[in-house]
């Protein structure tokens, strides 16, 4: 078996998560193919050995990978799918961090989980993804990583103004939003930045995106969930000459009046899932469901 391994350090949560699984793996035959950026900070901290193979965001995982093994919270799985892209590799997160809904791995039971992985006793989801095109083109927007995994947002920028967003879905005008920004969401970034903002929480299974505003001035502007084929354009303006749009963790600045086309990717992030740890169990984990917190 060979596992592709990505993370990021924090010196009081991630070295024993670090220790634990590399021995877990090394103890079972796994081979260990390490990021190079993750690899050289290990080497910094001689956390490990040298002499592990490395990949980067510029070589391809395929199919001769089991999956990738995220350490971190979910900024970290967001910049893992960066490197897994649309090879099919699935992921499997492990919570070095506090509040994560996708990172279902908690540091307490990391052998007990990884031996799923070892028994191939374990089942995937499929994430829904969003590209993004611009008209003019932009550079920074279009060329490489071009999908995010949360959300794809727009908002101001060298500014305390509020931008407007003409949005049609489409071809059909819905409406222009009077506010800080727009976030478009897929389900898995219901739990995210639009969760934040009022939107709702989907299931990862869901075929359908969700439209919230940020702080939108008209309070009838209120969040809406769409099917996931719908194709949505984007006009913004406002006083300054540009705007941000981020992808995920990814910023760049775009001109006002240019139109943005946000749709499905025709390729999807596959997640690991292992037994009993459902999404709404880590729902109800991590808000609190289920519990009388009166006394």
């Amino acid at each position: 078996m060979k596992v592709a391994i990505y993370g990021q350090y924090y010196q009081n949560s991630t070295e024993p998560i670090i220790k634990d699984i590399f021995l877990f793996f090394k103890t079972n035959n796994v081979e260990m193919v390490i990021e190079e950026n993750f690899l050289e900070m290990l080497h910094e901290k001689d956390l490990v050995q040298k002499g592990y193979k490395t990949f980067s965001a510029s070589t391809s995982l395929d199919n001769s990978f089991e999956m990738l093994i995220s350490i971190g919270g979910d900024g970290t799985i967001l910049r893992a799918a960066t490197l897994v892209r649309n090879s099919g590799v699935p992921i499997l997160g492990i919570n070095a961090g506090r509040l994560g809904f996708l990172a279902t791995v908690q540091k307490e039971n990391i052998d007990s989980f990884l031996q799923f992985v070892i028994d191939k006793n374990y089942t995937t989801s499929e994430r829904t993804l969003l590209s993004v095109t611009c008209d003019p083109k932009n550079d920074a927007i279009e060329e490489g990583l071009n999908f995010a995994m949360n959300e794809i947002t727009v908002s101001r920028k060298d500014t305390t103004s509020m931008i407007t967003v003409e949005t049609h879905l489409n071809n059909e005008y819905l409406n222009s939003y009077w506010a800080d920004g727009l976030i478009i969401s897929t389900p898995t970034g219901s739990t995210g930045y639009s969760l934040s903002c009022g939107g709702p929480l989907l299931t990862p299974d869901v075929k359908s995106l969700v439209i919230t505003p940020i702080a939108p001035h008209n309070l009838t502007a209120r969040p809406l969930v769409i099917p996931d084929d719908t194709e949505i354009k984007l006009r913004v303006s406002g006083r300054e000459d540009q705007y941000l749009v981020s992808l995920d963790s990814r910023i760049a600045s775009v001109k006002n009046e240019s139109v943005l086309t946000i749709k499905k990717t025709d390729f999807k992030i596959k997640m690991v899932e292992i037994p009993g740890e459902t999404f709404l169990k880590t729902l109800r984990n991590k808000l609190l469901w289920g519990e009388d917190k009166r006394n």
